[in-house]
């Protein structure tokens, strides 16, 4: 279930790690589970619910009062959903439902922080270009190339993550830098 590096990491420390789960991962093994299972339509609606409450909120006070009044209550409701499946362990249904069961503490731990989003792609999304570049630079002939590509990478998600436009970001510390 999940990633075993995110259960490692917050084993063993002073200060515990709370794990927060990604809701978008559990839909996409319930729109997997689709073309044998047609009800797992049902739970992928109720998510998809999750998704449009979040995107009604426009600060975190407002998100922490949608989540308590809205979220909570449909929540509960994918919850029954889930314990009311049957399915064998090795069909496509039988792997979301203990996919999600295996996950569930983290993927309610949003109900409680605003601050938690119900998924992680903002995060996998930043590191796409990453990953592309380790694929794109392997067996590169030239260490320096490499290391240049690395700090175009960094500079270019550092802009992003400011909120600042990338090309204008790059050519002004180009100028700085000179």
């Amino acid at each position: 279930h999940g990633y075993a590096a995110y259960e490692t990491l917050a084993k063993g420390r002073d200060r515990p790690l709370r794990l927060a789960h990604c809701w978008s991962h559990v839909r996409r093994m319930f729109l997997d589970a689709e073309p044998d299972t047609p009800q797992a339509s049902e739970v992928r609606e109720l998510i998809a619910a999750l998704y449009r409450i979040e995107a009604k909120a426009r600060d975190p006070a407002e998100r922490r009062a949608l989540r308590e009044a809205e979220s909570k209550p449909l929540v509960d409701e994918i919850h029954k959903w889930l314990l009311a499946q049957r399915a064998l362990p090795q069909s496509s249904l039988g792997k979301a439902l203990a996919y999600t069961a295996a996950l569930w503490p983290g993927l309610v731990r949003f109900l409680d922080d605003p601050a938690i989003p119900l998924d992680n792609n903002a995060s996998e999304r930043a590191l796409r270009g990453v990953v592309l570049g380790r694929k794109n630079h392997y067996g590169s002939k030239s260490l320096r190339g490499t290391e240049v590509a690395a700090l175009f990478y960094s500079l270019l998600e550092s802009a992003k993550l400011a909120g600042l436009e990338p090309a204008a970001y790059l050519a002004e510390a180009t100028r700085r830098a000179i």
